[in-house]
């Protein structure tokens, strides 16, 4: 028992060792290949498209978590280039007017698609 696990464990180490040789270009073509795979942005320095819209989530997020009135938590926020989609449900037709509300209020939202329907509490 004790050979057959040395033996898989070597056998591992030599496929792994080839793996990482095989996928290891040298020299300039690293560099080219590197710059090829990256996405370009209009601003080198800026962050990335995902990132961006990352980051509007969660301002966003932070908005809608200044009002304790609203269950943030029943609600999903996507962003693509700052056109902001609102996914959830909300306990009233007036929050589904403040939560749209608010999202436009960020910086950085161009447009929101409100799709939040109501969904009383149970028991109400």
């Amino acid at each position: 028992m004790k050979n057959t696990f040395t033996r898989r464990l070597a056998v591992a180490g030599v496929v792994s060792l080839v793996s990482i040789a095989t996928s290891q270009p040298s020299g300039a073509s690293t560099t080219a290949q590197a710059s090829a795979a990256k996405p370009v942005s209009g601003n080198a320095s800026g962050p990335t498209a995902k990132q961006a819209n990352r980051a509007l989530r969660k301002k966003i997020y932070a908005a809608l978590a200044q009002h304790k009135e609203i269950d943030a938590g029943n609600i999903s926020v996507t962003a693509k280039d700052g056109v902001v989609t609102l996914n959830g449900t909300v306990e009233s037709a007036a929050q589904i007017e403040q939560v749209g509300s608010i999202a436009k209020g960020v910086s950085g939202v161009a447009a929101v698609k409100n799709q939040l329907t109501i969904q009383k509490p149970f028991g109400q």
